[in-house]
């Protein structure tokens, strides 16, 4: 196995400037590196990974704790999701690394991963109207990004969609397809993307004269199975609707179940839509009117936010400006929101 110090013999070098030339520190001359990197790569050099990852302190690894249903498996969305954190991170160097978790003891897992040195920042989905892992993360200064803002903080990077503008859009739809009775099934108003759409929606009906009947709002809905109960207690009400918008496009597809269920024709006695697009929306039978969101691209986008973060919490800087100015100039420039767009199939 070769060593640094049968590298340091090869080229004539100290053990120490090989070890930094291989690592690029600039205080080695561009010369010195190539000619130490040259050595290395011809003598088959592999590094000891974990031996520097040690020495500078840090794991080279993202942590994701995906979110797990009550049914025990994890939603297509963020599989969609993750495929985006993990290309992007494999292209800075970084490892990505997956627990699964439900809520009983998803703070347990982060608190665990942390304290083990596991990760060097985690990213957030999913986020909550007060929410304990992001303020966990804050408290004790440690990277973290998010798909998806949260209340009453500021200092983070986050990637977040209009929920509001896409609502507008659902509504001006169905309201030009002839609908006034619409319903809704969405999660939790724990959850902030859903007190973000449900106000969305409720303004963009009111627009057009529409008010929401609080009978025509179905609560705490995340799946496919979820929409189905809902979907069908909405429409064994007296006065049913005729349109029902789901939150996100499995709430959708358990809605078109249910109608199908009733006899009811998708498109024309009943009109549903969605929200995310994930690929199996345009495949349904009918096709799923829907909000697309690029999320594959927003798990692309949020890995970058949080490299960026990593990195700036690493590097030693020599700048003398205030650091917490510093800091939020920094972060603001991290701050997207996103506007997605309606596409419009068969359900309506």
């Amino acid at each position: 196995m070769v060593t640094l110090k049968d590298i340091a013999q090869k080229v004539d070098r100290s053990v120490t400037t090989v070890s930094r030339a291989l690592a690029g520190c600039p205080d080695v001359s561009k010369e010195t590196i190539r000619i130490v990197r040259e050595a290395a790569q011809a003598m088959g050099y592999v590094p000891n990974i974990m031996a520097q990852r040690l020495q500078k302190q840090s794991s080279d690894t993202i942590g994701v704790v995906a979110p797990v249903s009550s049914k025990g498996y994890a939603e297509p969305f963020f599989c969609e999701f993750l495929a985006g954190i993990g290309e992007q991170a494999a292209q800075f160097g970084y490892d990505l690394l997956v627990a699964y978790a439900h809520d009983h003891n998803e703070m347990g897992i982060y608190r665990k991963l942390v304290s083990g040195r596991k990760v060097d920042g985690f990213i957030l989905s999913r986020t909550l109207v007060d929410d304990p892992r992001a303020h966990y993360l804050h408290s004790i200064g440690f990277p973290f990004a998010a798909f998806g803002r949260i209340d009453g903080m500021q200092d983070y990077p986050y990637i977040e969609e209009d929920g509001e503008y896409a609502m507008e859009l659902v509504a001006e739809h169905l309201v030009s397809r002839g609908h006034t009775r619409i319903a809704c099934i969405c999660p939790p108003q724990s959850v902030l993307y859903s007190k973000v759409r449900l106000e969305g929606l409720r303004k963009g009906l009111e627009a057009r004269g529409i008010r929401l009947d609080p009978d025509m709002i179905g609560m705490g809905a995340f799946d496919q199975e979820d929409g189905y109960a809902h979907a069908c207690k909405l429409l064994e009400h007296p006065n049913p609707p005729t349109a029902i918008v789901g939150f996100n496009d499995l709430i959708a597809f358990g809605a078109i179940n249910a109608g199908k269920d009733r006899g009811l024709r998708i498109g024309s006695d009943l009109a549903v839509t969605g929200f995310d697009d994930i690929p199996m929306a345009a495949m349904y039978r009918p096709p799923l009117t829907t909000v697309r969101q690029p999320i594959k691209e927003i798990g692309q986008m949020v890995t970058s936010s949080l490299i960026d973060t990593i990195q700036e919490k690493y590097s030693k800087t020599t700048r003398q400006e205030s650091a917490a100015e510093s800091r939020q100039d920094t972060v603001s420039h991290r701050q997207l929101l996103l506007r997605p767009n309606l596409v419009v199939r068969k359900s309506t």
